[in-house]
């Protein structure tokens, strides 16, 4: 069937949501995505920053949409029509949404060890506003251990339940949750019950904000002083292929990820052995570095090209007359 996004025509195939339809058309038009994550069945609709318009139903029923729509949980219509960054009023609700995710969240960025790949950031400085209007006191939570390799700062959590998918799907026992309801709600374990799988430490890496770290990693660097580096290993684990990305400043492996696509998602989750027990050189193989976007701030290394492109090009005129004013300067 065929849908038409900001003037863009894409065949899918049926039950295609209107997300993965614009991610296969691919650029700006790509709605933002705080919670849906496609390789965990049942997320998405919690955040609204998908929102788009649908101003055209389908060929058989042309009518619009009353109201804009979550794009991950809604299917495209042969013939539908979609409206993302072109519509005004799209634009002016997902503002209105980053401010309210934004209402509890703190502004520890400078010390928070997601800096730099952190979803929330980058939709902030896309479409959040200069200041916010809430005016009262923010809610805080105690910072908790789950498990000796995982810490959670529940403060910044945004509530997108994607590591509460993360343990129910992959792993054979879940002991975190949602617990309370409504601005009291929170994501943790009952009476403190420690998380202790094999694949725990995959709720780490599918947290879009800084809410789970890792302690290894915790205030080691920042990192966009790291470089990715893509490698695997033989995982005696069944469910794990041993494919990560090795995080590394100088020689020392600061900490080791499954690998991402281009939407942030993993491809694969990994083992804990793999994640947290092998972080020597020698215990991989190097396929090489990890491609990084030109707009991620981790791109600034420049690690791929042994000699940096320069930031002026050579001005053969320009350097002949620098050589002679150097000449006479040092005869002066």
């Amino acid at each position: 069937m065929k849908v038409t996004i900001d003037g863009i025509p894409v065949e899918v195939e049926p039950g295609t949501s209107i997300l993965n339809a614009a991610r296969q058309i691919g650029g700006d038009i790509v709605p933002p995505a705080m919670c849906y994550y496609s390789k965990l069945e049942g997320s998405g609709g919690k955040c609204r920053t998908c929102l788009v318009k649908v101003s055209k139903g389908s060929e058989k029923d042309p009518r619009p949409m009353p109201k804009l729509v979550a794009s991950c949980r809604t299917a495209v219509m042969d013939g539908m029509e979609v409206q993302n960054i072109t519509s005004p009023e799209v634009i002016e609700a997902r503002k209105g949404i980053v401010e309210m995710l934004l209402i509890n969240h703190p502004l520890d960025c400078p010390i928070c060890d997601q800096a730099g790949e952190c979803d929330l950031q980058n939709l902030g400085y896309e479409h959040g506003a200069a200041k916010t209007r809430y005016e009262f006191d923010r809610r805080t939570f105690e910072k908790i251990d789950i498990g000796d390799k995982i810490q959670l700062h529940m403060t910044r959590c945004i509530l997108c339940y994607r590591c509460v998918f993360t343990a129910d799907q992959i792993t054979d026992q879940r002991e975190h949750g949602i617990l309370n309801r409504g601005d009291h709600s929170e994501i943790s374990t009952y009476i403190h019950k420690v998380i202790d799988n094999d694949f725990s430490g995959n709720v780490i890496d599918v947290c879009p904000v800084g809410a789970l770290t890792d302690k290894t990693f915790r205030f080691k660097n920042r990192v966009w002083f790291t470089k990715p580096v893509e490698a695997h290993r033989d995982c005696n684990h069944p469910n794990c292929n041993g494919k990560v990305t090795l995080w590394y400043k100088g020689e020392d492996v600061l900490r080791v990820t499954a690998r991402k696509d281009v939407y942030g998602e993993v491809e694969e989750f990994i083992c804990n052995e793999c994640r947290f027990d092998k972080k020597k050189t020698a215990d991989w193989v190097i396929e090489g570095p990890r491609k990084v976007s030109n707009q991620s701030v981790i791109s600034s290394n420049h690690y791929e090209t042994l000699h940096p492109l320069p930031v002026v090009k050579t001005n053969p005129v320009l350097k002949e007359a620098n050589q002679e004013q150097f000449e006479r300067d040092t005869r002066l």
